[in-house]
Order: structure tokens, then C-alpha cells, then sequence
């Protein structure tokens, strides 16, 4: 028989700190939905170090109203909003010299796109006229493409080449259509990744393709997020990942039986031998949801990582080596990784 492989020079690390990735963009997988960082990394989800996800868009306020007295106006109420990840906040104004659709032939319609530009500063985008409204982006009748890094705060549809005020029943804010906010569409973020993969976030729907270019673009968005800095734990033993693990029932039929199966993640584990109890880094971090790599062979590429939150039970026993029985309690199953 060949000797038996065992895990006597394994190594076992956990998330004792964290650095900062400040404010970049994601990278679009393709769909429009799933994005993900542009450098492979997984994500810290530490309590107080989760990823801050930051789509372009508005924020808070920015309700448009008539700009009374004053033709082709409309009044911007301050606003906060997303632009390249960075909180902006924009002062209320008036944007005026609105376009409106030439006199001839007559019937023409416009749509106005009211903006923030990429410098923070409110503008007009006029759409192509037409001679009917249209919902669909840069064509006739329709809303324009919006300027790239810019936002569309409301759209303003007039159907008249007279100058006037406009009246509310001409402005429209109706979020997805004629309004981005930042939080729309919503998300799910993922900072354990997948098969083997790094942090993404995954949209509900997909971004419509609103912005200026050929073919039409997407909005951009941003990530802030902290990648965990590893310490070894030593002495530690008896690290078991969280994996899945299958369970089958059945069901007594006439003439048989119906199977079926259920999956579920068992709970990691570890045993940590301390030197006070009372003072160890890792004790400073229970209930926290951290990141672990296990090296089967320190000296060797492969490892395990998993994440979950760390739970602890101490032991001071009289005669033995004070220990910790650590678990890790996961919300996906490790990953295997080659290096």
C-alpha cells in the first residue's frame, strides 16, 4: 500500500484586517446584469467593511416643477445623485431656453431630457421632433440618448412651437422611463463569488441601453469595496470547509416509492489552541463573518477559501492546552482554489 496522504503540515488563515479599494468602476459581463471587478478579488463582508455598490444615478430630490411666469422653464429642486461613484450634490435651479419643435410642417413633438451632466451641473438634451411621441431612445418623437456620465432627471414631452410655460402635465419623472436612480434597478451582491470565482453583483433586470454611442450604451457602475488581509492561526487543527452535503427522502406510494433530495451546507470547523484565551486577535473577531484559506500543504499553491461567521466556545481546562472549538457558519460552500 502506498502511504496515506494526511494534513500534518496544513495551514490555516483568517481575515485579520482589510484594505481599501476606493471607488471603480465594474466591468459589464455582457448581459447587463452581472457585474463584477475588474481585478479577481473576493470581498470582504466584515461588519463595517461590506462593498458599497454605487450605480449612476439620482439619489434624493430633484422633483421638477413649472418654472411659473417664465416660458419654456422648468424649476430642478436640489438633488443628490451618483456620478462615477462619487456622492454629488447638485443646488436647485432653473433650466430654461427649453427646445420646442419647429413650426413647420406643423404637429411636431419633442421630448427634453432634463439632466446632470458629468461636471454636476443641470442641462437640457433635446430629443429628434417628430411627428408623433415615441418611447423609443434617439429616434423620432422619441427621448434622446442620454450623454455619457451623464443622469436623466425627468423628461419634459412638448407638443406645441410656441413659446410657454410649461405646465405640469407636460413633465414626466417615472423611474426606469424617464428617470435613473441609483437603486434602480435593485441588486444582490455576491462576495463569495461563484465556481470558483470573485465578488459580483447580480441586477434584478437588465440596465436599458439609454446613453449615447453606437450601438447605445449602458450607465456605469461603481464599486467601493475592501479585500481581506490574511494572518496565519497557529496552533490550530481539524479544519473541515462548509461544503454541501445531499440528504434523500421518499415518499410511499401505491406500487413504489417517490425520491427526492435536498441539499443543504454543513457548518465549517476548526479547533484553534490559544496562549491566554483572553488576548488572541481571532478572539476579537467572533460573530463576525470573515474570510478563511486553508493550505493542505503549506508549501505547496492549492487552498481552500471559505467564508462565514466565525463562532467560538472556549475550554481552560486544568491539564490540558487552552482551546477554542471554532465554527464557521457559511451561506455558500468553499471553493477550491489552484493558487
Amino acid at each position: 500500500m502506498g502511504k496515506a496522504n494526511t494534513a500534518a503540515n496544513a495551514s490555516l488563515y483568517y481575515e485579520a484586517g482589510q484594505t481599501l479599494v476606493s471607488n471603480v468602476a465594474m466591468t459589464d459581463s455582457g448581459d447587463h446584469k452581472k457585474f463584477t471587478t475588474a481585478s479577481a478579488a473576493v470581498w470582504s463582508d466584515r461588519s463595517g467593511f461590506e462593498a458599497s455598490v454605487r450605480p449612476d444615478g439620482l439619489i434624493t430630490g430633484g422633483v421638477i416643477t413649472p418654472d411659473v411666469g417664465t416660458s419654456d422653464s422648468v424649476d430642478v429642486a436640489a438633488l443628490t445623485c451618483y456620478l462615477a461613484g462619487v456622492l454629488t450634490s447638485v443646488d436647485a435651479a432653473s433650466v430654461g431656453s427649453l427646445d420646442r419643435p419647429s413650426a413647420s410642417p406643423t404637429g411636431l413633438k419633442i421630448i427634453v431630457s432634463i439632466i446632470v451632466n458629468s461636471s454636476g451641473t443641470l442641462v437640457s438634451l433635446a430629443g429628434t421632433e417628430g411627428a408623433s411621441f415615441s418611447t423609443t431612445r434617439g429616434a423620432e418623437g422619441g427621448p434622446p440618448l442620454i450623454t455619457a456620465g451623464a443622469i436623466e432627471i425627468g423628461q419634459v414631452k412638448l407638443n406645441s412651437s410656441t413659446p410657454a410655460e410649461v405646465t405640469a402635465a407636460e413633465i414626466f419623472q417615472v423611474v426606469g422611463s424617464s428617470q435613473e436612480r441609483w437603486d434602480y434597478p435593485t441588486w444582490a451582491e455576491y462576495p463569495e463569488g461563484e465556481n470558483g470565482g470573485y465578488g459580483y453583483i447580480q441586477l434584478v433586470e437588465a440596465l436599458p441601453a439609454v446613453h449615447a454611442g453606437s450601438p447605445a450604451t449602458y450607465k456605469q457602475v461603481y464599486i467601493e469595496y475592501y479585500t481581506p488581509v490574511f494572518a496565519m492561526l497557529d496552533p490550530v487543527s481539524d479544519f473541515i470547509p462548509p461544503e454541501t452535503s445531499h440528504s434523500q427522502k421518499s415518499t410511499t406510494v401505491y406500487g413504489g416509492a417517490l425520491g427526492s433530495s435536498e441539499a443543504s451546507i454543513n457548518q465549517g470547523s476548526f479547533r484553534a489552541f490559544l496562549k491566554t484565551g483572553v488576548t488572541e486577535n481571532i478572539l476579537t473577531l467572533k460573530n463576525e463573518k470573515l474570510w478563511f484559506k486553508f493550505y493542505p500543504d503549506r508549501n505547496s499553491a492549492p487552498y481552500v477559501l471559505a467564508q462565514g461567521t466565525l463562532g467560538i466556545s472556549r475550554t481552560f481546562p486544568a491539564g490540558d492546552s487552552i482551546q477554542a472549538n471554532c465554527t464557521v457558519s457559511a451561506v455558500s460552500a468553499a471553493q477550491e482554489r489552484a493558487s
